[in-house]
């Protein structure tokens, strides 16, 4: 996680200020790394995707049982 952040978004980035920076980190986190951002562990798909999956999956078993 700390990796990522440093390479996406802290790399080549000059701050004013230790707020400004606990800011855009919040931002990255919330609206990229934690929705839009692929994950390994769900099959390379983002979260909002996956869940997407999931729920139409959920839908046709609920459907054909």
């Amino acid at each position: 996680f700390y990796r990522t952040i440093k390479r996406e978004l802290v790399q080549d980035t000059q701050f004013e200020s230790t707020e400004q920076v606990r800011i855009e980190i919040f931002k990255y986190n919330q609206t990229y790394y934690n929705s839009k951002r692929i994950h390994s562990s769900l099959g390379h798909l983002s979260p909002i995707r996956f869940e997407n999956y999931i729920y139409k999956v959920c839908l046709i078993l609920c459907l054909f049982s």
